[in-house]
């Protein structure tokens, strides 16, 4: 279970993560051959840098891949650390070998852990000197080789524990020299404590060694006191304002943690005062570093376990059978399993003895880190509480766990709550929270299932529901069914709603992983196994899944409804996260049939003065709720012929009608709930009818329309959603005099105020009213069509005052098909009732107007949103044409459909290019009824049959079929302009597999020379048509210099002066005249590709790039003269091979970008040299008017 500290809030609610980490199960060590052989490679590999890093690494991973089953190296470990050592202890073994034999070792104990891993180390009294010869000659200060001195000391914690006294190894202790050699036990204990000041890992290994070293009988005798005294001392002279203090410090600590923790009692316990006091004089408890606080925490426990004998206290509480399997087995009813008391407990002397003094103190003090900020602090000072507790007479025991349930008091923090929850699960764990306690402890523990503390923009209190999960999988080991049964139900509803309704998912899991236990462990849970099934770990992980499906399973369970309801009124629809409370609401109106009486009888009335209150998260939540369960109770009625008034008290139905006066400020944040409400009460007919309410909630639905540009950027389009919605309901409603009969005077109203707000200088309004025209029911359209198709249509055109308004357009667009779909179509009927003939034509020709809305704005392409929605459109409107009246569909307004979704299917944009697709398939493939008059339908079913797959938003999949629409006459033309922004765009994948596709349908056609004719007429209108349009004449450039460069027109170049190469060469001329660099570069590419055409053009084609060799602009010289020297390499027939030589030289050696005199001169040159003619200087006369 997670312990988080703080749950981050600027994600909301729907921010969990949703992903299933799936842990690779191992079977067993199937590396051990490779490592064997990475391991015997050491001495080859360990002098060359590469190599050593690579087996380092090889080794890692492999060994990480363990992590999470470790016990499957425990066959292994022996020999992979006997063949390391034998590296390790050959004389002839370099140090970088030495050095990276230990680093193999330290992988291996980091993935098994040290404490398992040094005992294998060999432990002879042989070992002991080189031990600590090798030891003593490292350096502590070299950052490079640490794992050597880690591994080493861990060594040497190993050979300490030799039964053998140290002394015997010294030998004489006069060396050759005549110096007194040091004792090995003073050895040992300089190298500990000078390696418990370092700052590497070494540190945490030489707390090792002292726990070992200092509690071996000789060495305790002789040293243990002077050892303490250097400890403490140490400590009082350190503080925690330093990094060197910091690291003593903790080396201190921890090596009297472990001291304490393996030591006997009686050798240390008449020195367990002077160090507690020490420990209060240095205040660690008050200290900056959180690992200072958790050593403090971890020393003082110990200090406890030190001050009070080690025994069982007999009145702790044991639960017969702990395991699982036995309890399933025992599974008959009449068979109760009795508390086992063990032999050892009745052996034990009796409760009355004395407690040291220091005791209490100690217990203070693991009471304060019960509240410390760092939650690694807070779990060592609670299992502190559960070991110390565990020694304690009863009633001192009890006084204790009082204590921390002091710590669930609203008037402390969450990380106090936090601390409270780790110790009575630690409590309950050890069978030291008696079941006459129960009663005061899972009141708490319901509390702290539901904690949560708002601060700033999050809230606080995730970690604390965690902690009170993991008290409740405790409480399922721990007791008896019988002591849990009376707290069942609000237990196992207390974890449901957690799990259902929690909005950490680490909370909802650990929540659905407590409720298993108590399910598979207790067996009283009411429905465990059957709402497992649905809750399980993974499942809650999604929260809308939790909040709308798995709540409604469970709450079909009668024993967990109200409990569920009442927990998102009070908790949930008033929640700081706006996702949560909208998902609550809409998880009340789920719940609603699974209690109707409760929800209009209590709930109901509960919300409506929370709806009034003064917090504005709880008035939104109430809001919504309000609306949500309304519309639940009346679909009820529905079903049983009850109007929604015989369901809920008129005081609800007066407090209802007046909730929408609430908008007056902050009217942003609370408009969408509001209109909610209206649509929701207009979805349950409530009975307002010619009420003045109406006059009110239209009111605020048109206000809110108008107002738009005033929100906030973030919540524009869920206020605009919810207003139209609430329009559409409203108008269906009470807008009827009589079933299809519209109030008349509303129905002019609305029409000429949506109309005119159509033509609004404010680009949002004209938004909400295009949308607010097209969600009218068909009795208001009635008779108004022909008024509202003009306004939209004014509306989506294009001016050059209003090219900005690209989301009027498109919701205009959108508006036009949707008030199409609701009039309907007939050939016959009138122009202001429905789609006929006198307008069928110009609402096709407005949505084929919009498909060709390229309108760029700093934004990029927003004219795409507008062609988007114009697809949808057609699509709609066609298919409702087809259905009811397909003659109003001609011929050629089919082709122009056509045609102009194939050009959208070719374009650059994945997203645009798969609608368009996914439209054209539709229309395609539609038969019931088919859309009549498609140009080339057959060939177009061969080419998209109905049962293949296409994935239009991939370029390697969708070009190779859409090229083959340009072997259809009717659809090459469109066909082609679109593939012209894909082949010569940026986009490195569209460019690749559209040139490809295009160069594969150009290659079929290199021997039909009238195929390759007409698309090159074709190539031709469109840059024609195009020429001052950039956004076409571009790409296009680019492309036609690719189709040149790649001789798709090879059959054209044996022809003199053919055609195609004249006209191109006119169209150029023209472009040359633009002032864009990129159109000038991609013209003089062009120039150059049609050097490969014969006659006489070749010599107007050379003219026009001696022109651009003196360009005004100095990039454009530069680049045409790198151009021709490329073509010159590439057409070796150009010019006469006399001169090819000078004017290969002239153009690579000549500084293009200098003065226009100097260029111009060499210019002139190559001119003479080719055989062209000099251009002209035109010089500009300016006609000065008359003084």
């Amino acid at each position: 279970m997670a312990l988080a500290d703080t749950e981050n809030g600027s994600n909301g609610g729907g921010g969990d993560s949703e992903a299933i980490a799936i842990a690779s199960v191992l079977g067993g060590f199937s590396e051990s051959a490779e490592i064997r052989a990475l391991i015997a490679s050491l001495p080859e590999v360990h002098g060359d840098l590469v190599t050593r890093e690579s087996a380092t690494q090889r080794f890692l991973v492999i060994m990480n891949r363990y992590q999470e089953q470790p016990h499957l190296l425990d066959p292994h470990l022996e020999w992979m650390l006997n063949m390391i050592l034998d590296l390790v202890r050959n004389e002839k073994s370099p140090p970088l070998l030495v050095h990276l034999g230990f680093k193999f070792l330290y992988i291996i104990s980091k993935v098994r852990g040290y404490k398992a891993f040094m005992q294998l180390f060999p432990h002879e009294v042989a070992d002991v000197q080189p031990v600590l010869d090798l030891l003593s000659r490292q350096d502590p200060k070299d950052t490079e080789i640490w794992e050597t001195r880690y591994m080493l000391l861990l060594w040497l914690s190993m050979t300490c524990l030799i039964p053998f006294d140290l002394s015997r190894l010294d030998g004489h202790l006069e060396s050759d020299g005549g110096q007194a050699r040091e004792p090995i036990m003073d050895r040992i204990l300089s190298i500990a404590k000078s390696y418990l000041t370092v700052s590497d890992s070494s540190r945490d290994a030489a707390s090792v060694l002292v726990s070992k070293f200092m509690t071996r009988p000789d060495v305790k005798q002789k040293r243990l006191g002077d050892f303490l005294d250097w400890s403490l001392t140490t400590i009082s002279h350190s503080n925690d304002q330093s990094v060197a203090d910091i690291v003593v410090l903790d080396g201190a600590l921890q090596s009297l943690a472990q001291l304490f923790k393996h030591g006997k009692r009686e050798d240390l316990l008449q020195y367990a005062p002077t160090v507690l006091q020490c420990l209060e004089q240095k205040r660690i408890s008050e200290s900056s570093q959180a690992m200072l606080r958790k050593l403090g925490v971890k020393l003082i426990q110990r200090l406890g376990l030190t001050f009070l004998k080690p025994r069982l206290a007999k009145w702790r509480y044991q639960r017969g059978s702990r395991s699982l399997a036995a309890n399933l087995a025992a599974s008959q009813p009449a068979v109760t399993v009795a508390a086992v008391t063990p032999e050892v407990e009745m052996q034990e002397q009796e409760e009355d003895y004395d407690i040291p003094e220091e005791v209490e103190n100690i217990i203070e003090h693991l009471l304060v880190g019960l509240k410390d900020k760092e939650t690694i602090v807070r779990w060592s000072a609670a299992k502190g509480i559960g070991r110390v507790t565990g020694r304690l007479p009863k009633e001192l025991a009890d006084e204790v766990v009082g204590s921390v349930l002091d710590c669930f008091s609203f008037q402390e923090t969450d990380n106090t709550w936090h601390g409270g929850c780790l110790a009575l699960a630690e409590l309950g764990r050890r069978g030291l929270l008696l079941p006459s306690r129960l009663p005061d402890v899972v009141p708490l523990i319901l509390k702290s299932l539901i904690y949560e503390e708002k601060r700033g923009a999050c809230s606080v209190g995730s970690n604390v529901r965690d902690a009170a999960c993991y008290i409740c999988w405790s409480f399922a080991r721990a007791y008896e069914p019988a002591e849990l049964k009376p707290f069942v139900t609000q237990i196992a509803s207390a974890l449901l709603i957690t799990a259902v309704f929690d909005r950490n998912v680490n909370c909802r899991r650990a929540a659905s992983a407590a409720f298993q236990e108590n399910v598979g462990r207790q067996g009283t849970f009411p429905h465990g196994i059957d709402i497992l099934t649905a809750a399980d770990y993974f499942a809650v992980g999604n929260l809308n899944n939790c909040y709308l499906t798995i709540s409604v399973y469970i709450a079909s369970f009668p024993e967990y409804t109200n409990a569920m309801i009442d927990h998102l009124v009070s908790m949930k629809i008033n929640h700081w996260d706006g996702v949560i409370r909208e998902l609550a609401t809409k998880a009340l109106h789920n719940l609603t049939p699974q209690a109707p009486d409760y929800m209009a009888a209590t709930v109901l009335p509960q919300l409506l003065p929370m709806a009034v209150g003064i917090d504005l998260h709880g008035r939104h939540g109430a809001i919504l709720a309000c609306a949500e369960i309304t519309h639940a109770l009346s679909k009820l009625g529905t079903q049983s012929n009850r109007p929604l008034v015989d369901l809920i008290s008129s005081e609800c139905v007066d407090g209802l009608k007046n909730l929408h006066q609430l908008v007056s400020v902050l009217r942003s944040f609370f408009f969408p709930s509001v209109c909610s409400l209206i649509e929701k009460m207009s979805l349950s007919k409530m009975p307002f009818k010619d009420d003045p309410v109406i006059t009110g909630w239209q009111w605020l639905i048109d206000d809110t329309l108008k107002s738009l540009h005033l929100m906030s950027t973030g919540v524009r389009d869920d206020i605009k959603d919810a207003a139209v919605s609430a329009l559409a309901a409203l108008c269906e409603e009470y807008y009827q005099t009589q079933p299809g009969h519209a109030n008349s005077q509303m129905q002019d109203i609305l029409i000429s105020q949506y109309v005119a707000g159509l033509k609004s200088p404010e680009m949002l309004t004209r938004c909400g009213s295009a949308l607010a025209l097209g969600c009218l029911p068909r009795f208001l359209i009635h008779e108004k069509l022909q008024q509202i198709l003009e306004g939209l249509q004014q509306a989506r055109s294009v001016t050059q005052k209003e090219e900005s308004f690209a989301e009027a357009r498109r919701d205009a667009v959108k508006a036009l098909a949707q008030v199409c779909v609701k009039a309907g179509a007939c050939s016959s009927g009138s122009p202001d009732s429905v789609l006929c003939s006198e307008n069928v034509t110009e609402v096709f020709g407005a949505l084929l107007d919009s498909m060709n809305d390229y309108t760029t704005d700093s934004r990029g392409d927003v004219g795409a949103w507008v062609r988007e929605a114009a697809m949808s459109s057609l699509m709609d409107v066609t298919l409702l044409v087809v259905s009811s009246a397909p003659e109003l569909l001609s011929p050629d307004l089919v082709k122009r459909m056509m045609c102009c979704l194939a050009q959208q299917a070719a374009e650059k944009i994945d997203r645009y290019r798969a609608h368009a697709g996914s439209v054209l398939l539709c229309l395609l493939h539609s038969t019931e009824p088919a859309v009549p008059h498609i140009p080339h339908r057959q060939e177009l079913l061969s080419i998209f049959p109905a049962t293949a797959s296409l994935n239009w938003n991939a370029p390697s999949q969708a070009f190779p079929y859409i090229t083959q629409l340009l072997r259809l006459p009717q659809y090459q033309y469109h066909t082609l302009l679109g593939l012209t922004v894909s082949v010569g765009g940026i986009t490195e994948s569209t460019v690749h597999f559209s040139s490809q596709s295009l160069f594969g349908y150009l290659k079929g056609i290199q021997q039909n020379s009238a195929a390759l004719g007409q698309f090159g007429d074709t190539l031709l209108s469109i840059l024609k048509d195009n020429l001052h349009n950039d956004r076409v004449s571009v790409p296009f450039l680019k492309m036609l210099d690719q189709l040149l460069a790649n001789s798709c027109f090879e059959i054209f170049t044996t022809q003199e002066n053919h055609q195609f190469c004249v006209d191109l060469l006119a169209l150029c001329k023209e472009v040359k005249k633009s002032k864009d660099i990129t159109k000038l570069r991609s013209c003089s590419a062009v120039f150059c590709g049609l050097m490969q055409f014969q006659g006489d053009v070749r010599k107007k084609v050379l003219s026009q790039l001696m022109m651009l060799l003196c360009h005004s602009f100095p990039v454009i010289r530069k680049t045409t003269a790198g151009q021709m020297y490329e073509m010159l390499l590439t057409y070796d027939d150009v010019i006469d091979p006399e001169v090819v030589d000078d004017v290969m030289t002239l153009l690579s050696d000549t500084n293009w970008e200098s003065d226009i005199a100097t260029v111009r001169t060499h210019r002139n040159q190559l001119c003479d040299w080719l055989g062209v003619p000099r251009p002209q200087v035109v010089t500009k006369v300016i006609e000065m008017c008359p003084s």
